[in-house]
């Protein structure tokens, strides 16, 4: 936000949101099980990544499961990556969105979830809680397969 001086008082300018899609709401795929999305994070994910370092995306979804947009929130090591909780509901809520699913991949191809794994899961879901905004499932990648939160009762 930008501070600007007159008559010796401070304004804040006012913050503008718009959403200009790049596609008809007719096209969004509608997600409706764990493989669906990992399906379409799968065809959207720097690929030349997946078996080098960890990523961390999310898929914002409108109240329907359609998919308003994917966005990759960070990009780490061989061992893990910062995800901001921040940064993440920033995005959402500026996309207008209504529920998410997040994904991060597993370079090593071990789709077993960690003890950070679990704990970035409820905290997420818990903020998400607040925000009205559910986190409907955590999906773990590899190059071949996946792992759901939400299918094996995690979430």
């Amino acid at each position: 936000m930008k501070a600007q001086r007159s008559n010796s008082l401070f304004h804040v300018s006012e913050i503008q949101l718009s959403y200009y899609p790049n596609f008809k709401a007719s096209e969004r795929p509608k997600v409706t099980s764990s493989k669906e999305a990992y399906e379409i994070f799968y065809e959207n994910w720097n690929l030349g990544k997946m078996q080098l370092c960890e990523q961390f995306y999310i898929m914002l979804l409108n109240r329907n499961n359609k998919v308003i947009g994917i966005s990759e929130i960070s990009t780490g090591g061989v061992a893990g990556t910062v995800v901001d909780p921040k940064l993440i509901f920033a995005t959402a809520l500026k996309a207008n969105a209504s529920q998410l699913i997040i994904a991060h991949n597993h370079p090593s191809g071990n789709l077993s979830p960690s003890q950070q794994d679990i704990s970035i899961t409820k905290k997420l879901t818990d903020c998400g809680k607040m925000l009205d905004m559910p986190v409907l499932d955590h999906i773990i990648l590899t190059s071949e397969h996946y792992y759901s939160f939400g299918d094996e009762g995690l979430i």
